[in-house]
């Protein structure tokens, strides 16, 4: 039976639970994977009147947070305190039909591209190091890994390669990280297979005075599968419209289906 994952960073679910329901309710995803809920799980919002039942949520206070959402039921699978931060940026949760689902947080990284400069940028790429190991020593199978990676690969995830080299998030040490976490998994970017060519965003910043047409975005984003599974996915896409909705996030929600 196919079902739809969709991964968004919602910056606040209580704050943003309007625009969660409305996209719970117009594009009904089997799963939504959300990233910087911000609050305890305890004080999460309930959207079961809508279908959405079976949760599973790493929180905490004011920051960070990992939620899986569900109409289908969820076996918590647990989490892993990636480079020892503390920080709740990892959840995991299998489906019935036997698929793990590892929804991701990512370290942003800071605003300066060294880490001897920028503890946190170390920390990122610290994290990345301990989610290459991992899945080096335990090869993922039958998996979906979405989330928030604060990473834009591709010189077309960005508005401009050539600018934001040395911008945290497209740096060349960066993307070197993540696809040494890609090749250790044998993950499949599922939204590049499906969408392989042209300009593709999910994150705009707060603070364009126009964010859509000044459109200045990058591919922070992802859905990928192991590759047991990965010609399974399809219809990816990314709901741009979000971005402009009342109060928004400054990221947009990224859909794939699975016929699995």
């Amino acid at each position: 039976m196919p079902f739809t994952i969709a991964t968004w960073n919602i910056n606040s679910v209580r704050l943003r639970a309007p625009i969660v329901r409305k996209l719970l309710e117009e594009e009904a995803p089997d799963v939504l994977c959300l990233q910087e809920i911000k609050t305890p799980v305890e004080k999460m919002p309930d959207f079961s009147d809508l279908g959405y039942g079976h949760v599973v949520a790493r929180g905490q206070k004011g920051y960070n947070g990992v939620a899986i959402l569900s109409k289908l039921p969820l076996e918590d699978l647990g989490d892993r305190d990636f480079a020892d931060l503390g920080h709740a940026r990892h959840v995991a949760a299998r489906l019935e039909n036997g698929v793990a689902i590892h929804n991701f947080y990512v370290p942003a990284g800071g605003d300066e591209p060294d880490r001897a400069k920028n503890v946190k940028f170390g920390q990122k790429l610290d994290y990345l190091t301990e989610m290459r190991d991992w899945f080096r020593d335990s090869r993922p199978e039958k998996a979906i890994l979405v989330g928030d990676l604060n990473i834009a690969p591709r010189e077309d995830d960005v508005w401009s390669h050539k600018q934001l080299l040395k911008i945290v998030s497209h740096t060349p040490i960066e993307v070197d990280h993540l696809g040494a976490v890609q090749e250790a998994g044998s993950w499949v970017d599922v939204t590049r297979k499906d969408i392989p060519e042209g300009l593709l965003y999910s994150w705009w910043s707060y603070r364009a005075k126009d964010w859509d047409a000044a459109d200045k975005g990058r591919r922070l984003d992802h859905v990928w599968a192991s590759s047991d599974i990965a010609r399974s996915g399809h219809s990816s896409r990314v709901l741009r419209d979000a971005r402009g909705w009342t109060q928004p996030s400054d990221h947009a929600p990224v859909f794939a289906t699975f016929d699995l």
